[in-house]
């Protein structure tokens, strides 16, 4: 589908929120022609963009364009970023860098593991991923080139991560309440020394409940402030699922981020989550784990005991 005469300063639009919105008919036009088509009207687009544009031209459906580019990406990120930590988990060498060394899950359990996640990725985050260009396009969201700058997206991913850690604090705490926890949150609490396919281990519910946080942040900044383009949004969620994976991997290395920044959680405090059951509740950062005093660990009781000792000091 050839992309109009006339039309080479559409991309600058800012009136245009998709590309489809001025493409002609679909037609049966292969993919790269459709690239071919718009390099020739858009010179001043680079390959990236062209090749997100050629997409939904080629496609010539918004909703499906998304749709099925969402899944994909979602799918691909997931386990090709539990990959290496599966093929970790089977080499003897990085054993002394596990942080509960004695617990390396079983090719069947991580098979079993696997099984279920793509259950619900399917029935429950699949339905979820067909309805959100609608949902994202009604708040504003934008799917058109060029794309927004490196530091536009670097801003707002990183208040996407600061609001949805503070999500995930108080509804994952919730969910550790006796009712919440026996029927809903208990099935992710299976594996006591997580691994990296396990991060969306859980029930239905919980899926949703904590997904909400990932992708209702953005929706929300998106319908406050009208300024989000849906590459940031893959952008973040990409970010998200690493972080979700890693802090699920069992693994402390000395080059592990938490190190560096020290109010990132990291695979240290997550775990210890997963082997005490309680306490460590927040997913990015331990801000609100410190602030709340939920901190969970040989470490955090240490602390705890000699805050009790100099408060009785000063009383005495």
């Amino acid at each position: 589908m050839a992309l109009p005469l006339g039309m080479d300063n559409y991309f600058n639009n800012a009136t245009y929120n998709s590309i489809a919105d001025v493409m002609l008919p679909h037609t049966t036009n292969s993919y790269w022609y459709e690239f071919d088509e718009i390099s020739k009207y858009n010179v001043h687009l680079n390959y990236l963009e062209r090749m997100w544009a050629a997409w939904y031209a080629y496609i010539g459906n918004d909703v499906l364009a998304t749709g099925i580019m969402s899944f994909l990406m979602h799918e691909i990120v997931y386990f090709g970023r539990s990959l290496p930590w599966i093929i970790i988990d089977r080499i003897p060498y990085f054993n002394k860098y596990k942080i509960q060394d004695q617990k390396v899950p079983t090719a069947r359990e991580q098979w079993e593991c696997a099984k279920l996640v793509l259950i619900s990725h399917f029935t429950v985050e699949l339905p979820q991923i067909w309805g959100f260009h609608p949902m994202a396009q009604y708040c504003g969201l934008t799917t058109s080139v060029p794309f927004p700058s490196i530091w536009t997206m670097a801003y707002q991913i990183a208040i996407f991560f600061v609001l949805e850690d503070a999500w995930h604090y108080w509804t994952h705490r919730a969910m550790h309440w006796g009712p919440l926890y026996k029927n809903i949150h208990k099935i992710h609490h299976q594996y006591s020394a997580p691994f990296g396919l396990a991060a969306e281990y859980a029930s239905p519910i919980e899926v949703m409940i904590l997904g909400l946080g990932t992708v209702g942040t953005p929706i929300l900044w998106c319908a406050i402030t009208k300024d989000l383009h849906i590459l940031t949004m893959y952008v973040w969620i990409v970010l998200r699922v690493f972080q979700a994976i890693d802090s699920h991997s069992g693994y402390e290395f000395p080059w592990s981020l938490h190190h560096f920044l020290p109010v990132w959680a990291g695979a240290h405090h997550h775990d210890v989550h997963h082997e005490k059951f309680i306490g460590n509740y927040s997913s990015s950062f331990v801000w609100w784990d410190w602030l709340l005093d939920t901190e969970s660990g040989p470490e955090a009781a240490k602390r705890r005991r000699e805050r009790r000792a100099l408060k009785a000091k000063k009383a005495a």
